[in-house]
């Protein structure tokens, strides 16, 4: 299993998800709270966010233990955008460890994280290709083939999701996408909280912190969140 979170609202910076908060995602990385499956999550871990000057998103992630990375708390600080997505990995059993393995997945405008597992024979035949042999690559590959035949990114989750969950019975497929104006997640067999604020959303495995206002999303639930609508809950 992994830890994710996502931010969508006024500018913040990276370090708002990850260093922070008094439960962001390095803490998360070695005394996850409300994880289910695994107790470290220490294989790896990625950040992704937006600048008006580039059309696709700027990612940063390693296969080592988020804690080992003595250049990534500068760089949270000034990695600064309203749309943020960063996670931290456990990686599934037999699975490799290794940068291509590792979330944010992106292809054009879209970041994508797996929080979970999947036999791959359930997705491998969603998508035509992935950039490493672990069942996240494979699930990021086949949203993204539904993305780029135009579908929205709430439809491409749920799809890939519905299709593989009911496969795989013991799959557990928490995702958590963005584009740079909207996010959306699904909740299947973990937890996702969210939180609204003045300026915006926060999206998240597990509370960043103590304060009230966390949100946890029904389980075989889709969120999605956009500036217009706020945040919507649906059914999968």
């Amino acid at each position: 299993m992994c830890r994710h979170a996502a931010w969508l609202g006024a500018p913040r910076a990276a370090a708002a998800l990850i260093h922070e908060p008094a439960h962001g995602l390095r803490t998360q990385s070695y005394a996850p709270r409300r994880q289910r499956h695994g107790t470290v999550n220490a294989d790896g871990f990625g950040m992704g966010w937006y600048d008006p000057v580039r059309p696709e998103p700027i990612r940063y992630r390693r296969s080592i233990p988020i804690w080992a990375d003595a250049n990534l708390p500068a760089l949270a600080q000034v990695a600064r955008s309203g749309c943020l997505l960063a996670a931290v990995r456990c990686a599934t059993t037999g699975m490799p460890v290794e940068e291509s393995a590792t979330a944010p997945f992106t292809d054009g405008p879209w970041l994508l994280s797996h929080n979970g597992r999947v036999e791959q024979d359930a997705v491998r035949d969603l998508a035509d290709a992935a950039e490493s042999t672990c069942d996240a690559a494979w699930v990021a590959a086949a949203v993204f083939q539904r993305l780029r035949t135009g579908l929205g990114l709430g439809e491409s989750l749920a799809e890939v999701v519905v299709k593989a969950g009911a496969r795989d019975p013991g799959a557990r497929l928490n995702l958590l996408a963005c584009d740079g104006t909207s996010l959306a997640a699904t909740v299947w067999g973990d937890t996702l909280f969210h939180r609204p604020a003045e300026d915006g959303v926060l999206v998240v495995s597990e509370p960043l912190d103590d304060l009230p206002g966390w949100q946890a999303v029904p389980e075989r639930s889709l969120l999605l969140v956009t500036s217009s609508d706020g945040v919507r809950v649906q059914p999968l």
